[in-house]
């Protein structure tokens, strides 16, 4: 590497090369406020055809450091609006005091308060191969991925102090023949998913080049004003002591290095790549797409844990990593790879566990003492670390989403199509105004664990099929966002699709095929109802603020509960031309026979079904015709 001063003279001049050839604000991809303050105003109106991201992921490399050069340095520019790189590694400047404050003083507020097992497990996250670390992700799926794909480590504890030496994970004694440390074996039953996660944190997935550009120092190196103060003393083990809060964990002293020049806090290089392997993972094994996010991000914490990096790390090794796992996947060179490793992944664990293709999915959620089972928990641990101190500035520019990433959602969200997986990043997305993630092509405002619950708005109509016989999420699905928008959905084909969410959106609802289940009251938001085929299917209440129709061929399942009122209530009229009323006996609360249920509740009721059927061997349903709807009495067989 260079010295700093020869760096900068040649960053200096590959910028004014870069600034004759750059930028590509046209298509969305130039986030001005971040990009603008690193180049200049007049520099970034100038500046034209820039390449997207994933069409240049491979000049990440140590030979480019500077934003015309390295597609990771410029998605990175959102740090050059808060931190000015100095000509050296400690004479770099505060740009925005209030970001950088908040940031030193979480970082110095969270490992002052950590526990021993809190600083001993950022002890082993540090030192294990992080792709390793990212399996537990997998939950039930965790041992029978280890085992098939031969995945090891020697890393298993911590111990209670300062160690002798630095410690590095190595082949444990008596592993099986053929292990792997990492994502395993690439000759096992599972290589090619460990083959898949070697590849997307291959060699240009690296932080180092972006270190090298950012010259942000380690936090335990820094005051509260971003100051490095080397005070002329030394701690026990020989390393200067700077004026900062920040406490290293005791297990981790020895592993810190001894060269500042060459260490650099942005981007947290761990953090990278825990979350190029979780998504490496997640494209694999998609059934634990949201828990190996949340892995993820609960991995990449324990470097603020552990006093080694700063908030701002370790979002900035996050955006580089969604970025880069993006590239990887979209890469034609790995076609083939990315699908033989989902198949191999779905054959492999099918087989290991004695599931199917439409019961892994139950499988990976069926252990109480998961670490992921409470999906709301890891919604709100992913939320905060999003942007962590990061304040939001009111900015309401749209989201262009960056190109390729819709293959991140790829095997997640099979069923749609890679313009309608580009929809729900953009309507999941956080919204602008955040510093950092506001930089080029702004990664760093895609949602991935909000996204894999499907669209968060119908901005306009949306047809979604479903087929059953391609199993997995192609024969069953859940959309649990809130979805709001003016569009409208419309299901097809025979697959289940089941809406969860508060949904307040406005284009109205259709039926044509397959099963919509709806599984909140609003399920079906605010317009019409109409079912010309297949099934309607309540799993509670549901409320429909417009009108309901129901046609021949079509049916309407609902379950009866003891003392509830109507399952199905309408705000405007309700039209049955004909179609099913598919009714089942709640399995706790069954209403008793002699109970006339209340169904159907409309201020106008024209119409009938064509017949009632209940799911009981003994008693049978007698439709109740009422001033504002539609009953059924339960009477004996």
């Amino acid at each position: 590497m260079p010295s700093s001063a020869g760096h900068r003279t040649t960053a200096a001049v590959d910028r004014r090369r870069f600034l004759k050839t750059s930028a590509r604000a046209s298509a969305g991809l130039l986030a001005a406020p971040a990009f603008v303050t690193w180049l200049g105003a007049a520099d970034a109106k100038a500046a034209t055809g820039l390449a997207a991201f994933v069409d240049d992921y491979k000049s990440n490399v140590l030979a480019n450091q500077t934003p015309g050069t390295n597609a990771v340095v410029r998605i990175l520019g959102g740090m050059a609006e808060v931190w000015k790189t100095g000509d050296a590694w400690d004479t770099g400047r505060v740009l925005d005091p209030g970001v950088l404050r908040a940031n030193m003083r979480y970082c110095a507020r969270v490992p002052r308060t950590r526990t021993d097992a809190q600083a001993k497990e950022a002890f082993l996250y540090d030192r294990q191969h992080q792709s390793y670390a990212v399996i537990a992700g997998l939950g039930p799926l965790a041992g029978p991925y280890r085992e098939g794909a031969r995945a090891v480590t020697s890393i298993t504890g911590a111990p209670d102090g300062t160690p002798p030496g630095k410690i590095s994970d190595t082949l444990p004694a008596g592993a099986p023949a053929g292990s792997a440390l990492g994502a395993g074996s690439h000759d096992s039953e599972l290589g090619q998913v460990a083959r898949l996660v070697d590849t997307v944190r291959g060699p240009f997935a690296s932080g180092n080049p972006a270190k090298f550009a950012f010259q942000y120092p380690r936090p335990w190196r820094m005051n509260e004003d971003s100051e490095v103060v080397d005070t002329g003393e030394k701690d026990a083990l020989g390393y200067p002591v700077y004026d900062s809060e920040v406490v290293v964990a005791p297990q981790l002293l020895r592993q810190r290095s001894e060269n500042a020049q060459e260490d650099g806090g942005f981007p947290s290089g761990h953090t990278n790549a825990f979350h190029l392997a979780a998504l490496a993972f997640a494209y694999a094994v998609p059934e634990r797409f949201q828990e190996l996010v949340t892995r993820a991000f609960e991995l990449s914490h324990t470097r603020i844990t552990a006093g080694m990096h700063s908030t701002v790390d370790v979002i900035g090794g996050r955006i580089m990593a969604t970025a880069l796992a993006a590239a990887a996947l979209a890469d034609p060179a790995n076609a083939e790879l990315k699908a033989a490793a989902r198949a191999q992944a779905l054959a492999c664990l099918t087989r290991r566990t004695g599931t199917t293709a439409d019961t892994l999915y139950a499988h990976a959620h069926s252990d109480p003492a998961d670490a992921y089972a409470d999906r709301e928990a890891n919604a709100r641990a992913v939320r905060h670390r999003l942007t962590y101190v990061l304040p939001r500035r009111g900015r309401t520019d749209p989201l262009t989403v960056p190109k390729g990433a819709e293959v991140l959602l790829e095997t997640r969200l099979p069923y749609l199509s890679a313009d309608q997986r580009r929809e729900v990043l953009r309507t999941t997305a956080l919204p602008a105004g955040y510093v950092l993630l506001d930089g080029f092509e702004q990664w760093g405002r895609l949602d991935l664990f909000a996204a894999a619950d499907g669209y968060g708005a119908f901005d306009r109509d949306v047809t979604v099929t479903l087929d059953a016989a391609a199993g997995a999420f192609h024969a069953a699905d859940t959309w649990r966002n809130d979805i709001e928008g003016d569009g409208g959905l419309t299901k097809r084909g025979t697959g289940v699709l089941t809406l969860t969410g508060h949904n307040r959106y406005g284009g109205g609802t259709v039926v044509e095929a397959g099963t919509l289940a709806a599984g909140s009251i609003d399920a079906l938001g605010r317009g019409d109802v109409r079912v010309t085929g297949g099934t309607l299917r309540l799993g509670t209440d549901l409320r429909v603020r417009g009108s309901y129709v129901q046609q021949g061929g079509s049916a309407l399942e609902v379950t009866l509960r003891e003392a509830h009122g109507p399952a199905l209530v309408v705000g405007r009229r309700a039209l049955l031309d004909g179609g099913v009323l598919a009714l089942r006996l709640d399995a706790e609360r069954p209403p008793a026979a002699g109970t006339t249920v209340p169904v159907l509740h409309a201020p106008g009721l024209r119409g009938r079904f064509d017949r009632v059927e209940l799911d009981s061997a003994t008693l049978r349903a007698v439709p109740v015709p009422t001033p504002r709807g539609l009953s059924v009495r339960l009477v004996r067989r």
